[in-house]
């Protein structure tokens, strides 16, 4: 099976034979499937009200567990964002209704970021809708074939330390 990267690869095999363009091979197609999971994204998180910031901030504390809070400490660094960016992100959220401030009960200076029920609503089913995508994306590859797809990602992001959210 061909498809347009393998043409864009012999159009550079003809110009540029001196090259490896192995690369090329790799990641045009991760560079392509990066915007179909981007379009995605957008639209599992639009149909349920949400953006894509505020869904990185929602499952954040969605994975938490019972209680959905957190520091804007460790909101900071669950999503890799400034602190001017999360205080921002969290006000915008709370004028909404998805997220609410509490008092820190262990620290009389400190808040907390709590996920209301609406905004629990918004982020499990823009992730149920998220996953239904993806699954449609992965729906040609064999099981075995996702496992060995998810691994060689992994190495491939291993030098990079931490992943981005």
């Amino acid at each position: 099976m061909r498809d347009e990267v393998d043409d864009l690869v012999e159009a550079w095999g003809r110009e540029r034979g001196d090259l490896d363009l192995a690369p090329v091979e790799v990641f045009s197609r991760i560079s392509r499937l990066a915007r179909h999971l981007d379009l995605a994204r957008r639209d599992a998180f639009t149909a349920h009200g949400i953006e894509s910031w505020e869904f990185d901030v929602l499952a954040a504390l969605r994975r938490v567990g019972e209680s959905y809070e957190l520091s804007p400490g460790r909101l900071l660094r669950e999503t890799l964002v400034t602190s001017g960016t999360m205080t921002n992100r969290v006000d915008r959220l709370a004028a909404r209704g998805l997220v609410e401030r509490l008092p820190d009960p262990h620290d009389r200076r400190g808040v907390l970021v709590r996920l209301t029920a609406d905004g629990k609503a918004s982020v499990d089913g823009a992730f149920e809708a998220l996953l239904a995508a993806e699954a449609d994306l992965l729906a040609d590859l064999s099981a075995a074939e996702r496992t060995q797809l998810a691994s060689l990602l992994r190495s491939l992001l291993a030098p990079f330390g931490t992943p981005a959210p």
